[in-house]
């Protein structure tokens, strides 16, 4: 079987406070999403951002038939790895990794962030540079790094025939782009930032971190004609 065919790879958008965690009224306030990509030949998956009940997401991907092999975080905020916010105490890969053993891979740049706002120490994570991929079984996850609404924010890109998918965190959303006036950001990062996610091709869909529009996806064409943010980089 091909590894980069629809059928193998597997592919899930949870969005909180709907799918998982629906009695928790901060997740249904935060529309964060969170995410599983695997690879359906050999059963394993990582969940991207695994927040609000980590728990739950592991028992959804474990009906398909999927087990949970790592976690992708695209940053460290409360509402994507766990930790407090807004005084909340958030479920996060903190207790994702009470009851699975398995990495958690970060940007280099936001090691020290993830580790002190969750508790998560540095040997149970696992530091990368941009370009880096990990794999999970065939399906190749690319690493990107898109420092700006924190040092190391990073997005996921998924190769497939025809386009791909890229998970993008807090780094772009269908409309507008990550805060930059929290700890940690930058700026002029972003602006370099959003400069390098406008040559994703076209055809590649947009997964964002939040659900702040009427649609959970759009591909990239759609994005940059339609997001202020791409009419403000110049050239």
């Amino acid at each position: 079987m091909d590894p980069n065919t629809p059928d193998r790879l597997y592919f899930r958008q949870f969005l909180s406070g709907a799918d998982f965690a629906t009695s928790d009224q901060l997740a249904q306030q935060m529309v964060n999403f969170a995410y599983a990509i695997g690879d359906r030949a050999t059963g394993e998956c990582v969940l991207v951002d695994p927040a609000y009940d980590p728990a739950q997401l592991v028992e959804l991907v474990g009906a398909d038939g999927m087990q949970v092999t790592g976690v992708l975080a695209s940053h460290y905020h409360a509402d994507h790895v766990g930790g407090s916010i807004f005084g909340h105490d958030i479920a996060g890969i903190a207790q994702l990794l009470t009851i699975v053993d398995c990495p958690v891979h970060l940007q280099a740049d936001e090691v020290e962030w993830v580790t002190r706002t969750t508790g998560v120490g540095a040997d149970q994570v696992v530091a990368h540079t941009s370009g880096d991929v990990v794999q999970v079984g065939d399906v190749a996850i690319e690493l990107v790094h898109t420092p700006g609404h924190t040092p190391g924010s990073q997005c996921f890109l998924v190769h497939e025939p025809g386009g791909g998918r890229l998970v993008s965190g807090d780094t772009l959303f269908l409309d507008g782009c990550g805060r930059t006036d929290l700890p940690g950001s930058d700026p002029a990062l972003m602006v370099s930032s959003l400069r390098r996610l406008s040559q994703v091709p076209d055809e590649v869909v947009l997964y964002p971190g939040h659900r702040y529009s009427p649609a959970p996806n759009a591909p990239m064409g759609t994005v940059k004609a339609n997001n202020w943010v791409f009419d403000q980089l110049g050239s």
